[in-house]
């Protein structure tokens, strides 16, 4: 562990079932990052790609004569608002669009929203916004806070950019039943190489049944200059 970061390989390779999960942070060269991924362990979640549309990403069917609820496994995964770029794990991000153009903010958004009511495993709600006008993020973690899925812990996590380090937030802390919900803070993780090593690094350490999709991007916040990587499993 450097500086107190552990390596992505490291991070992400820790749990067979991470989940759906975010990276957002600084590459060494400066550039602002962020990669999102999933995972799947039903026909259901499994049958996913990762489409891009401009600078919106979204998740469609891979077959979708297989689709049996595309309640929580169809959203918009990245918007972009301005100087903002959402990421999330569900339809948040459409309420975190909302609340932007109506001039509030990331936390006013996700104020309103709760976990996701999939019992037993209740699943956290991820979601980050990364300001590219004058160069910050933010993270957040909704997650339920009883047996029962009646409450809910909204935690809220803001950074000031450092070269080469990253946070990272994932849903559950391995697999199981029900899945156990992420715990503690964002980690800590090095960010070292371009869009396509640092992808490269993710996706070689994610559990090779589990996973799905993974999408990343770097952006010059200084030029707008942008590269990505994404990589699905299913391939159209």
């Amino acid at each position: 562990m450097k500086n107190g970061c552990k390596s992505l390989a490291d991070a992400v390779g820790a749990s067979s079932y991470p989940g759906r999960g975010i990276v957002v942070g600084k590459t060494a060269e400066g550039k602002a990052f962020f990669a999102y991924f999933i995972m799947g362990r039903s026909v259901n979640s499994r049958n996913r790609v990762f489409a891009e549309a401009g600078e919106e990403v979204r998740t469609e069917p891979f077959d979708a004569s297989k689709v049996e609820d595309p309640s929580l496994i169809i959203y918009s995964a990245v918007k972009r608002v301005g100087d903002d770029i959402v990421v999330t794990n569900g339809d948040q991000t459409d309420t975190i669009e909302r609340s932007l153009r109506a001039g509030h903010c990331f936390r006013h958004a996700l104020m309103r929203r709760t976990f996701e009511p999939d019992a037993p495993n209740f699943t956290p709600r991820i979601s980050a916004i990364l300001h590219l006008g004058e160069f910050s993020y933010e993270m957040s973690l909704l997650k339920c806070t009883d047996k029962e899925g009646k409450a809910c812990g909204r935690f809220f996590y803001c950074y000031e950019p450092e070269d080469g380090v990253g946070h990272y937030l994932h849903t559950y802390r391995g697999d199981g039943s029900p899945l156990p919900s992420f715990e503690g803070e964002p980690e800590r993780v090095a960010l070292a190489g371009d869009v396509h090593s640092i992808a490269a690094e993710i996706w070689e350490h994610l559990d090779a049944d589990n996973k799905i999709s993974l999408y990343c991007r770097t952006v010059d916040p200084a030029t707008g200059e942008s590269a990505r990587a994404i990589v699905n499993r299913n391939v159209k």
